[in-house]
């Protein structure tokens, strides 16, 4: 009998990202030590974010290098407008050499339409 065994690389690459609900992800928030990233446009992180949170544009020449400035023991929570960009970003991060990565589940829209809180501050 022969056994055929794929395995597939995305699989590999995100075992250590998890998705988390907003109310979740904000749980995870009250930790003063914690590396919140917004890596959606500064025009849209300027009409509201959540708090804290550091923007790191994700379709910037320099996102790489922008996260190489972070610490990669410590952990990262990414979030983006809908999803699509974090769940990208989420890939650099752990190519990049992160240990620990928490991506919110349906960007920012999720996290509003749960009426969770933004600023512009």
């Amino acid at each position: 009998m022969l056994n055929v065994f794929i395995f597939n690389c995305q699989t590999t690459i995100n075992k250590s990202i998890t998705h988390h609900t907003p109310e979740e992800f904000q749980s995870f928030l009250t930790n003063d030590s914690i590396q919140l990233i917004d890596v959606r446009k500064p025009s849209e992180y300027s009409v509201g974010h959540i708090s804290n949170a550091v923007n790191i544009n994700f379709l910037s020449e320099n996102f790489i290098s922008n996260i190489n400035k972070l610490n990669k023991e410590k952990p990262v929570y990414i979030y983006c407008h809908s999803g699509m960009r974090s769940a990208k970003s989420a890939i650099q991060f752990k190519k990049a050499g992160f240990v620990k990565i928490y991506e919110l589940e349906g960007g920012i829209v999720n996290w509003e339409a749960r009426g969770l809180k933004t600023t512009t501050e």
